[in-house]
């Protein structure tokens, strides 16, 4: 578990998708200093809403390939100065992705760890769930 960021007197910030992407794309590189030196200034939160925008962003925008994604993703969880919200469970969908599970139905499955099963009519996700022994089940309706 995680340490957290939060103490007297520190200042914690949380960082929207479009700060991330700017860092991770590189695609500006003024914007992308701007945001290397937001995301050291001082600690950093991340939601995990963010890193479910992310991938989209990374995926769909930047066309970048899931390992690459999941890399980034790897290196903010790692990073000291930053705190992904419920960490544990965004690193473990980072790994189903890593290996295979769309990022989204991973990050749900990872969040639904409390319960017996999820509910899809996704068939391809019920299927993937089952060859990488991921838990919850995912059952169909």
């Amino acid at each position: 578990m995680r340490r957290s960021l939060l103490k007297p007197g520190v200042v914690l910030r949380a960082v929207d998708t479009n700060v991330l992407a700017r860092l991770l794309a590189n695609d500006d590189p003024e914007q992308a200093d701007i945001a290397q030196k937001a995301m050291t200034a001082e600690p950093v939160f991340v939601p995990k809403t963010v890193m479910l925008e992310l991938e989209w962003v990374l995926r769909s925008s930047y066309r970048l390939s899931p390992p690459v994604i999941a890399t980034g993703f790897e290196g903010l969880l790692a990073a000291a100065n930053v705190s992904v919200e419920d960490s544990v469970a965004v690193a473990r969908a980072v790994g189903w992705f890593r290996r295979g599970m769309d990022f989204a139905d991973a990050l749900h499955l990872a969040s639904s760890s409390h319960v017996d099963s999820i509910v899809t009519f996704d068939r391809g996700m019920r299927r993937r769930v089952r060859a990488l022994g991921a838990k919850p089940q995912a059952v169909a309706p």
